[in-house]
């Protein structure tokens, strides 16, 4: 379709325009030179030909190659379920390994063990596996076979009616008919719904956990809900994009001989939804199966590798290297010991032709014997004693009864099983703000209508728990309502007062009620017409707890009383009152929120015969609104008649009685003057109020009938954002109600009881490259077409008309007054917002209109082609005020950010909101501290900021230069004293990062970040996000985790090494993306300082006690090579040497893993440093595997000598020599981890005794069986013959205790003279209740003398996080241009942020 010449106009004008503030990609391509052209159908659309029997031969012809909505998750079938797992499993290099040195003693000429007994580990691990895999594939079968045999009704051309189907046998462009609570089986446009205006409701649960409605809309021309729909009259084509996983975009047309309809996402039906509300709905498929945006999005479990296995593989390298070394020993010493013989050797036979093997050849091939003999130095069941252990760790954490949510009945979640170790090494967190240290529970707190303020101070008293800070001397006194505004009470009218009762009346049923998880979402689903009450997002009391201002109560009452007056007023009241409505409507109107009762809080709310007004009371409104808009046109034009110039003499009317608040940003010399010229005003009002009264009560009468009928109704919000429901409610405190909302039209009750209904005539929804939100409506009254505009106060502003000449001094002086109060909401923590306005003639609107639809209907490029309508239409606002909007810090935040911090992580806190808003909300949350040295970036300039890096950078550098020598001094001075080193802390907002990106500025940046103990990133985008974690993952070479709890936080989360989604109020896809999901934020503390470290020290000690014994136990064959030629010979039997492994030392370490805890809960809460141990890897450093392979060589050394000098001179066999040095080594083996186990209970020791039991237990009766296992040597009945000597249980005895010496004098001397904080604290557990206390008191510092010291803080080389506690010490002379340091800023905070 070409597009029109106005279009053409429109599109040549903006890409000569410059100074343009936003752009799109389009705008800057090469498409602007040819808008005109329509591009053909290209490969990357489908073309879908319905199945009603016109075009048939069509149909089969091209959509043969669609694929079936059959769908089938199994990774396996029974053809190929052995030879696919067997593949897979052979990705692990152990296995492999293993395989290669089976296969090998399959070689007569270096076999060392049996072929079938070489084979057995590597069978039962793989068993193991492949049962597990067998099981979970088989579940995902049994879904799919259940999902695939559901019916639904499809339409049969054939037959002209819809029959039964299963969903495996839909098919794209089958017409399918779903009623109300029914599942929808593919990918389908709407074409028909039975609601009006074609309004589908549905339930993306089963896609994205939302429980809350979406609205879907028929595609333009088919929602005909007054007859039902014909799928054999259908002739059109559809042509749409090809299948992607984008969840947010869908586009296409509908196209047929007449024209074309085009149709974008919100027409789309996803497969998995539910209808809800909806009684019938008719749609056509255009994806099925595995093509559907449910099951591209499907990418089944997250897999990460975790810190410690990319550590435990350099480990197996290390031991493979030592293994080589030892074999190429072996294969030395056998040369050398078969040089000793002058001719032949006795053992080794000639070939066939006679000649003997050359000694190179017997050299490799007694290398590769030795491999196969050694071979149990990799342990190969640790990979599945790995999976059992993170199993049992995660059992225990999602079990934790103190990360339990009563009321929302949620509970840790774990959707990565492979990485539970990495939350005790985390070191950089990457928080989301709002929803995550907040509550994302928005509350009216301010709101400034054409510059001036009204502060509700009485809904702020009862949540505030802090004092408001006298801001006098700084701002300027500021004219607001006080209890004195109660003179006027005599004046209201008996309607005000019946509304202020309504506003404070209780909750209503579905805002009372609570979330009791997903199993109740599902249960409440009933029938359409009997939809249970449910809790309705983001419709909490909080919300709805305003007590209106007394002072603008009045002027909103006075704006719908004075205009019937017959005593003219001034010009400035006129405009006054037309902007306060103009305010409340667009807080009304301009968002989505969706009316429902609150009996049936899921059915929307639809305009009845009841919500009309009388005609008399219909003709005042009218007589009213046409008053307002000829007063206010006529205010603008002439602003001198008000009396005045200035803004004040508009709204800021001061009467005698008003008094001065102190947190104003006016000036005083203003405020004397707009006093002065006001008063004769004010007085005039209130006269007025009392010679209307009569007028107020007739207009009461008229609308008595509506109010009593309505008003028995109890009405519930339902709102996409807290932002959209925390507005609404405001404007509900007002008596601007929103009564109900369809697609093209919305009904207001007014203060007054009027009922207005509005035609819907466009919605531009909010994005975050507008940053805004609009809704053109059509006024029932004065018929103007008014576009209302909220968003970010940085885009409004920009966006405003400029003033004429006339009045362009008091439209600036409103300007910059609603940008004062903007700054101060934002000084005080609060999320603002600006109100505007615009007013479009008829022919302004219908060209845009006409370009909106061919926008609308465009096949390419659509996306852009909205967005620029949007970006067109919405300039020359005149602005009406701004909000002030609370959201409180949830519990626990700021324990939970001191706590990480002691603990020695980084936090960095990224988000959108203002900088002034953030930084205080980080103050409040103690993410920044008041002695904190606080760096500033602000600068989009890339060589300015480039120079504030540099100058930041050697400030930092100077300090620290002063620190030092002030150290030293102190130290020479003081040798006991403590030293402090400063804390700093970083700004920066999104314009910054953009130009440390553009200026290659990285390093600089991340230079300064590696000094910051806090990050502050304002103003960022979802994109900016994930970049800046990506750029400090990648380059400083740290662990990182990202927090969040909104869809835009999705792309942080999954470009962290850890992921923690929270169940927020904006949704299930962070939790859907994460690898944890907890309730709170305050959970993060206990995830991370106690069950990541203790998820860390025991798998970390696990892994190296598994490496050590098996060291220690595969050299006692090794030092027998010595003995025995180095013929490969062994001394133990070799089922016994295949169990010792997979059966009697199996079970402890799976115990210590799961179990042991090296400290408490209680003491890792209390001294959040030390979580530094695992942080710092000190459990599986390379130190720690050294040390611990040296002592498996000593013990193997001590456990084959001692048996060895024991048993040198006597007779005995080899099997008798050996099965004693085997059951030593389990007893020391055994003792090492009883050594090694901090916390014991009864399960350590029934695994530790059964172990012993069951050894002796196999041995005994393998000994007793066994006649000719191993001829010519064979173990039968050596075990019972060993047991009746008594120089068998002494050497069992003596050998462990000399193999363990050193290692208990070494964890002695650990404990006692070199004892580190860890053991230092684990003792402390040990104390009773006194002394327990005492001694935390003076780690802490409380009642220390001079001449002690803190041992939790006194290494700075294994703590980097220096103590924010102490006086800072430091100069504060520094450059305001880019250092911020506000001792007082905490106390600043804490008089505005109030914490739950």
């Amino acid at each position: 379709m070409a597009h029109s010449m106005e279009w053409m106009r429109f599109r040549f004008q903006r890409q000569r325009t410059s100074g343009i503030s936003e752009t799109t990609p389009l705008l800057s391509s090469s498409s602007l030179n040819s808008p005109a052209k329509e591009k053909p159908i290209s490969n990357n659309q489908r073309i879908i030909f319905p199945n009603n029997g016109k075009l048939a031969k069509d149909s089969e012809r091209l959509m043969k190659d669609y694929v079936s909505n059959k769908i089938r998750t199994t990774k396996y079938t029974l053809i190929n379920f052995l030879p696919k797992n067997v593949f897979e499993q052979f990705y692990r290099f152990a296995n492999i390994y293993f395989l290669l040195l089976a296969l090998l003693n399959w070689v007569p000429s270096i076999g060392v063990f049996h072929k079938e007994i070489t084979m057995l580990p590597l069978i039962i691990v793989m068993s193991i596996t492949a049962i597990k895999d067998g099981v979970e594939d088989y579940k995902r079968y049994r879904f799919d076979k259940r999902v695939n045999q559901a019916k639904t009704q499809v339409f049969d051309w054939k037959e002209k009616q819809y029959v039964e189907k299963c969903w495996k046998d839909v098919r794209v462009g089958d017409f399918v008919r779903l009623i109300c609570n029914e599942i929808i089986p593919a990918d389908m446009l709407l074409l028909n719904s039975t609601e009006p205006n074609g309004i589908c409701h549905i339930e993306t649960f089963n896609l994205d956990g939302e429980t809350n409605l979406k609205q879907r809309l028929a595609v333009k021309g088919f929602a005909n809900s007054n007859s039902e729909f014909e799928p054999k009259n259908f002739n059109g084509t559809i042509i749409c994009e090809n299948p992607n996983n984008d969840l947010n975009k869908f586009e296409g047309i509908v196209e047929n001989s007449e024209n074309k309809i085009g149709f974008n996402k919100d027409s789309l039906l996803l497969r998995g939804c539910t209808i809800r509300n909806t009684q019938v709905v008719v749609g056509i498929v255009v994806y099925a199966g595995h093509e559907t945006k449910a099951m591209l999005n499907n990418n089944g479990p997250r897999y990460k590798r975790s810190k410690l296995e990319r550590r435990m593989n350099i480990n197996v390298l290390c031991c493979v290297s030592l293994m080589a070394v030892m074999c190429l020993v072996g294969a030395l010493g056998h040369n050398i010991w078969v040089g000793t013989f002058t001719s032949w050797t006795p053992f080794e036979f000639p070939d066939n032709t006679g000649n003997l093997i050359s000694a190179t050849v017997s050299g490799l091939y007694m290398f590769l014997t030795m491999m196969i003999l050694l071979q149990v130095f990799i342990p190969i069941s640790l990979y599945v004693s790995i999976e059992f252990v993170k199993l049992g760790q995660i059992f225990f954490i999602h079990n934790d009864a103190e990360m339990y949510d009563e009321i929302t009945n949620n509970r840790l979640q774990c959707r990565a099983l492979n990485i539970t170790e990495d939350l005790g090494q985390i070191q950089y967190i990457f928080s989301d703000k709002t929803g995550t240290l907040t509550e994302n529970k928005m509350v009216f707190r301010r709101c400034t209508i054409m510059g001036t303020e009204f502060r509700h101070d009485e809904s702020t008293k009862p949540l505030s728990t802090l004092k408001e800070l006298d801001s006098h001397d700084e701002d300027g006194p500021l004219l607001q309502s006080t209890d004195s505004a109660t003179n006027f009470q005599s004046s209201i009218s008996h309607q005000r007062q019946k509304s202020i009762k309504s506003v404070q009346r209780p909750q209503s049923i579905c805002s009372q009620q609570q979330v009791t998880g997903f199993e109740s979402c599902k249960k409440s689903v009933m029938d359409c017409g009997n939809a249970s009450c449910q809790t309705v997002s983001f419709s909490s009391p909080l919300e709805k707890d305003i007590t209106p201002d007394e002072e603008l109560l009045n002027r909103i009452q006075d704006a719908f009383v004075h205009t019937d007056s017959l005593t003219r007023l001034e010009a400035g009241t006129e405009l006054e009152s037309a902007c306060i409505i103009d305010f409340f409507l667009a807080l009304t109107l301009c968002n989505t929120v969706v009316v429902s009762t609150a009996t049936q809080p899921r059915q929307r709310v639809l305009p009845s015969p009841l919500s009309k007004t009388s005609t008399n009371s219909q003709e005042k409104l009218q007589h009213r609104f046409q008053k307002l808009k000829l007063k206010g046109a006529s205010s603008v034009s002439t602003p001198s008649q008000s009396g005045s110039d200035g803004p004040d003499s508009l709204c800021n009317k001061v009467s005698p009685a008003c008094k001065i608040s102190p947190t104003s940003s006016f000036g005083a010399e203003s405020v004397t003057d707009d006093a002065d010229s006001g008063s004769d005003l004010i007085n005039n009002v209130c006269g007025n109020r009392e010679a209307v009264k009569g007028i107020g009560r007739e207009d009461h009468d008229i609308t008595t009938e509506t109010d009593e009928k309505t008003s028995t109704l109890e009405f519930c919000c339902k709102a996409e954002s807290p932002d959209e429901a925390a507005l609404v409610h405001a404007a509900h405190a007002y008596n601007f109600t929103l009564l109900s909302r369809t697609p093209d039209q919305v009904t207001v009750k007014l203060p007054q009881g009027d009922l207005l209904t509005f035609e819907l005539l466009h919605t531009l929804a909010f994005d975050s490259t507008r940053k805004r939100m609009s809704v053109i409506v059509k006024h029932p009254l004065t018929k103007e077409i008014i576009m209302y505009t909220k968003g970010a106060d940085s885009v409004i502003m920009d966006l405003l008309e400029e003033p004429a000449k006339e009045d362009e001094k008091w439209q600036r002086k409103i300007m910059n007054e609603t940008q004062k109060y903007l700054d101060l909401y934002a000084s005080h923590g609060l999320r603002t917002l600006c109100i505007a306005k615009k007013v479009l003639s008829d022919d302004e609107y219908e060209k845009w209109a006409s370009l909106r639809h061919e926008a609308e209907t465009s096949v390419n490029n659509r996306e852009e082609l909205i967005l620029e309508t949007a970006l067109r239409l919405e300039t020359n606002l005149k602005l009406l005020g701004a909000t002030g909007i609370e959201d409180r810090l949830q519990d626990g935040v700021p324990d939970t950010i001191e706590a990480l911090r002691e603990a020695g992580i980084l936090i960095w806190v990224l988000t959108g909101d203002k900088q002034e808003t953030a930084v205080n909300i980080a103050y409040a949350c103690k993410l920044l501290n008041s002695k904190d040295f606080i760096f500033t970036l602000n600068s989009g300039n890339q060589e300015a900021c480039e120079s504030l890096l540099d100058c930041i950078l050697e400030e930092i550098k100077m300090s620290r230069e002063v620190n030092c020598t002030t150290s030293k001094l102190t130290v020479n001075s003081d040798p006991t004293s403590s030293i402090f080193k400063p804390s700093f802390g970083l700004v920066i907002d999104g314009n910054t990062l953009s130009a440390v990106f553009r200026g290659n500025l990285q390093k600089k940046f991340l230079d300064l970040a590696k000094c910051c103990q806090s990050v502050l990133c304002c103003r960022f985008t979802p994109l900016q996000k994930s970049m800046v974690l990506k750029l400090v993952r990648d380059h400083l070479k740290v662990m990182t985790l990202a927090i969040g709890d909104g869809a835009n936080d999705v792309s942080m989360i999954q470009a962290a090494d850890v992921g923690i989604g929270i169940f927020g109020q904006e949704g299930m896809q962070a939790v859907m993306a994460s690898d944890f999901a907890i309730p709170h934020f305050k959970h993060l503390k206990k995830l991370l300082l106690v069950h990541g470290h203790w998820c860390y020290t025991r798998l970390a000690n696990m892994i190296t006690y598994f490496f050590y014994k098996n060291v220690a136990y595969v050299n006692l064959l090794f030092w027998y090579q010595f003995f025995c030629g180095f013929t490969g010979s062994t001394m133990i039997d070799y089922w016994l040497m295949i169990f010792f492994n997979l059966l009697f030392t199996s079970l402890p370490p799976l115990m210590c893993g799961i179990l042991d805890k090296d400290i408490s809960a209680e003491m890792l809460l209390e001294f959040p440093e030390l979580y530094g141990s695992s942080q710092q890897s000190m459990a599986s450093n390379l130190c720690t595997f050294s040390i611990t392979m040296l002592d498996a060589f000593y013990q193997s050394l001590v456990c084959f000598f001692v048996p060895y000098f024991t048993y040198r001179d006597s007779d005995i066999d080899v099997f008798t020599f050996g099965t004693p040095m085997n059951t030593l080594s389990l007893f020391t083996i055994l003792a090492h981890l009883a050594i090694e186990t901090k916390t014991w209970t009864w399960l350590h020791w029934v695994s530790m005794i059964g172990s012993i039991a069951f050894y002796i237990l196999i041995t005994l009766v393998y000994c007793a069986n066994c006649v000719t296992c191993n001829h010519p040597s064979n173990p039968y009945w050596i075990m019972q013959r060993q047991m009746t000597d008594p120089l068998f249980y002494l050497v069992c005895l003596i050998t462990p205790v000399l193999a363990l010496l050193p290692r208990y004098l070494f964890r002695s001397l650990q404990g006692t003279v070199f004892a580190s904080h860890v053991l230092k604290a684990r003792q402390l557990d040990k104390l009773d209740r006194e002394q327990h206390i005492q001694t935390i008191k003076h780690w802490k510092g409380l009642d220390i003398t001079a001449d002690d010291t803190s041992p939790l803080t006194d290494s700075e080389d294994q703590l980097p996080v220096e103590n924010a506690n102490h006086p800072c010490t430091m100069a504060s002379n520094h450059d305001p241009q880019f250092i911020s340091s506000n001792p007082a800023g905490i106390a600043k905070v804490q008089s505005s942020i109030n914490t739950v």
